[in-house]
């Protein structure tokens, strides 16, 4: 697959503790990305932060959430990242969504699997 030098990056943040059709949301997206095509995605779990609700969140021993943030990464073409938004949509019930514009550097992978 390539990329075109200008890419963009679609990035979710939700909580651990969300969930989708029985799997952890993060998970339910990032298969879903694949079975749309998208070129990459990761995920990322804070160990720290808060979102609309000012409700901090931590790993910290002293007051452990079951809840610690996560950021789900997509990175592809505009209107790849736009028309998955349109999936995304009914299925976050909360959170935060950004699609910033960047660019691809570098998109490679090895031939062996």
């Amino acid at each position: 697959m390539q990329l075109p030098e200008q890419g963009y990056l679609l990035r979710i943040f939700i909580g651990e503790a969300n969930h989708y059709q029985g799997k952890h949301l993060y998970e339910w997206i990032v298969i879903k990305a694949r079975e749309c095509g998208i070129a990459g995605a990761t995920v990322v779990r804070g160990m720290m932060g808060y979102g609309a609700n000012s409700r901090i969140k931590t790993s910290s021993i002293l007051c452990l959430s079951e809840d610690l943030p996560v950021i789900v990464e997509l990175i592809d073409t505009k209107r790849m990242l736009e028309e998955f938004l349109e999936i995304l949509d009914p299925v976050i019930g909360e959170g935060l969504v950004t699609l910033e514009e960047m660019q691809v550097r570098m998109y490679r992978h090895s031939r062996q699997h």
